[in-house]
């Protein structure tokens, strides 16, 4: 079946709405060639919380809709202990635009990349249809109702409530869907015949000669009879290196799809964790030689298999060691833009070391996708579900969501295996069956998984996916066999925890990871999670929180962060982490063990600058390890003297690295860090801004819980509530720029140690031209 029929044959489900080529790099309003047109459209948009008479008109009562820029969320809320009922509600959203002169006669398009949970469109007050999904994107057509000389009205009916019949929902979640219209909308002006999508195949990258063959959809709306010509450029930065063209007989179906092989390439490098290399395909479209339509794609020359003897990249083995991600934030859900979230994929790469990410439990943005393969960091991208499988009208909108998570980020070199599976969900053998065979047939270059919860379960894909909350581990029972969760919700750490606890906490994903070092049957495995994410009242720990990350829900690290950074080689960073906070009756009985995460060699500890101790790796519980945790009772040395402790570490006997703790528990400095020094005045890029409370030597003094008062100063707006109150000791806030430049200025105020502040240039950013 063609994929226009197959959209069509979805009935009720879309409502009309296609498969939009995705906009996470739509920067330019008109492409060189002057035929498409990609507009943005995320500011000025008017949003009521509330059903409004008449709110579909072209004429409207505006003036108590609230001014938004999208990405939105429909209700600003509590890092936590709120109502998780409160987002749910519908609303509705307004955008006037008026087209440019050069959109008449082409076919305009209105693409969604993410609308949370339903969505029923308008344009000058004719219903286009609903769209039911939250995770992947939709368009609609405006082309047969628009107003080509004048002003034109899009409404959107937002439904964020937990609707049963749009996955994951229908039953309980552990996880939030929040709600609005929260990833980044344009118009798509385009001709009758033009590029619908492109999917760039490498062929034989591992030999001498490496090929790439682009596979081109192209859609005729109109029926149009003269042949068409593709010509292809394969850019390394800003220079072509290779070119191809096609001729494509005449032909009035609705879609062609028409390949275009590029060979004799030569020195191409190869996508790697170290050297993740990216090249670009440029496409164009000519009919009777002249150039209608034309896109760009980015893409990776890398192989990437599950074996029997464990992952491949590019022929070598690599253990994988990652960490599952939710991409909600507080306060705002999933409303960030681009920056923000390809800032967790840093976090994940450069902070915590870690190789793979799996977006739990759905499509992630494209902006984080984007990042990861610019940052060498593997992905493992799978549907939107948590456990329950609905009726089949449910299931096919599942089918769906594989469909277009597939063609929205086939060309992404970083994503390494499609989850085509509910999680943790029972066996469906029909079901999978076809979930499988279309990840199959969309994609024959990568491998399927189906995230499991229980060995006996049939086993469809190519690589067994299992969540393993035991330990130790089960024993792989499939040849290609990957942990995908473990720790997580069987010990929920806070920050504000015991020594105790969060001690046990670093060594529970110590203690798996040595275990998947053990065997190449483990082809390595993905920890529950990287960071703390709201909940529903009915799971976490009372105030709509889970506690499973290795950092909190301000992507703050707990000390098992520590742990997963330790693993990187000394020639990447040398690492020295304590799993501990330095307090002299930090343990009921006074402090005893300490845990120290470092690829270090040895450890020395001073306490007021006496050795006390040293220690090397604990190979003993931790064989498998390539850098294992230190390991030291400081019970006796720390009773007969208490004051600051100095820790060592040493490689080939040379001391690389030291860390201080303060012996006096006094908070002693405040701060504030901001990620990002520039912004842009879009009214949609942010930045985070952690506020601190350190000991002399910069580390977090855990036991402070103060309140400080912000005051924001500059075009930003503040993200995050005032007086703010740290947790155990820190805590963050994000600014969120307006459409103005300048400088902005947040100054955070604490009773006892005063002010500290932080500054971001803001600059200007061209106005969107609708």
């Amino acid at each position: 079946m063609k994929r226009r029929n197959f959209i069509l044959s979805m009935g009720a489900m879309t409502a009309g709405a296609a498969l939009p080529v995705s906009m996470a790099r739509a920067k330019t309003a008109l492409d060189s060639a002057g035929m498409r047109m990609t507009l943005p459209v995320n500011s000025q948009w008017r949003f009521s919380p509330h059903f409004v008479a008449g709110g579909h008109d072209p004429v409207c009562d505006e003036s108590r809709f609230q001014k938004i820029t999208v990405p939105h969320s429909n209700s600003r809320l509590p890092w936590h202990s709120f109502d998780d009922q409160s987002y749910e509600f519908v609303s509705l959203y307004r955008r006037h635009f008026k087209l440019p002169p050069k959109a008449k006669g082409k076919h305009v398009f209105i693409d969604f990349e993410g609308v949370m949970t339903a969505a029923t469109v308008w344009i000058n007050g004719v219903r286009l249809g609903e769209y039911r999904g939250g995770y992947t994107p939709f368009s609609f057509e405006l082309t047969p109702h628009i107003n080509w000389h004048g002003d034109n009205v899009l409404a959107v009916d937002v439904d964020s409530t937990e609707r049963k019949d749009i996955p994951p929902l229908g039953n309980q979640v552990d996880y939030l869907t929040f709600g609005g219209i929260y990833r980044e909308v344009a118009l798509r002006i385009v001709p009758a015949q033009h590029l619908d999508n492109v999917f760039v195949k490498t062929i034989d990258t591992l030999s001498a000669a490496p090929a790439v063959d682009v596979q081109c959809f192209i859609l005729n709306l109109e029926g149009q009879s003269e042949p068409l010509e593709l010509e292809v450029d394969l850019i390394d930065g800003s220079t072509v290196i290779a070119s191809g063209r096609a001729v494509m007989t005449a032909d009035t179906s609705s879609e062609q799809v028409q390949s275009v092989r590029l060979t004799n390439l030569h020195g191409i490098r190869l996508w790697n964790l170290q050297d993740p290399s990216l090249y670009s395909v440029q496409v164009r479209l000519l009919r009777t030689g002249v150039v209608i339509d034309q896109l760009s794609r980015r893409f990776g020359f890398r192989v990437a298999e599950f074996t029997d003897h464990g992952f491949e990249l590019n022929g070598k083995v690599v253990k994988l060691r990652g960490l599952n991600r939710h991409q909600t934030f507080p306060y705002v859900g999933q409303a960030m833009g681009a920056r923000v979230q390809k800032r967790d994929a840093e976090i994940l790469r450069k902070k915590l070391k870690c190789n793979i990410v799996r977006t739990s439990h759905y499509p992630n943005s494209s902006h984080f996708l984007d990042a990861c393969d610019e940052l060498g960091l593997l992905v493992l991208e799978e549907i939107p579900g948590w456990q329950f499988v609905g009726n089949e009208a449910w299931r096919e909108v599942c089918v769906d969501n594989v469909q277009r998570m597939i063609r929205r980020d086939w060309n992404h070199p970083s994503i390494i295996l499609w989850g085509v599976r509910v999680n943790e969900s029972q066996d469906f053998h029909d079901f999978y069956t076809k979930t499988n065979a279309l990840a199959h047939r969309l994609d024959p270059t990568r491998q399927t998984g189906g995230i499991r919860y229980f060995q006996e379960s049939e086993f469809l894909e190519d690589v067994f996916t299992m969540n393993d909350f035991e330990f130790p581990l089960k024993a792989p029972n499939h040849p290609r066999y990957l942990n995908t969760e473990f720790v997580g919700h069987t010990y929920p750490t806070k920050t504000i925890d015991s020594k105790e606890r969060l001690m046990e906490h670093t060594l529970r994903h110590a203690r798996i990871h040595d275990q998947l070092a053990s065997s190449a049957q483990y082809s390595g495995g993905l920890g529950w999670c990287a960071f703390d994410y709201n909940t529903h009242a009915d799971f976490g720990s009372g105030d709509r929180i889970c506690y499973h990350g290795v950092s909190d829900i301000f992507r703050e690290p707990k000390p098992a962060a520590g742990f997963y950074k330790s693993q990187c080689d000394p020639a990447e960073e040398i690492v020295l982490e304590p799993a501990f906070h330095w307090s002299r009756n930090d343990e009921s009985i006074g402090i005893r063990d300490v845990l120290v995460c470092s690829n270090c060699e040895h450890v020395k500890f001073y306490i007021d600058s006496k050795l006390v101790a040293e220690a090397d790796p604990d190979r003993k519980q931790f064989p498998h390890l390539p850098y294992a945790p230190f390991i030291v009772d400081l019970y006796e040395a720390a009773i007969t003297h208490w004051g600051d402790l100095r820790m060592e570490g040493y490689i080939n006997g040379r001391m690389v690295i030291s860390k201080t703790l303060s012996g006096k528990g006094i908070d002693q400095k405040f701060a504030l860090f901001a990620d990002d020094e520039q912004l842009i005045a879009d009214g949609i890029d942010a930045t985070r801004v952690v506020i601190r409370m350190m000991d002399e030597f910069g580390a977090i003094r855990q036991p402070c819980g103060d309140a400080v008062v912000l005051h924001l100063e500059g075009p930003a707006e503040l993200i995050g509530p005032n007086p703010f109150s740290l947790v155990a000791g820190s805590g963050a806030v994000w600014l969120r720029t307006t459409q103005q430049s300048g400088l902005v200025r947040l100054t955070a105020t604490h009773a006892l140690l005063g002010s500290a502040s932080v500054t971001v240039r803001v600059s200007a950013a061209g106005a969107e031209l609708v």
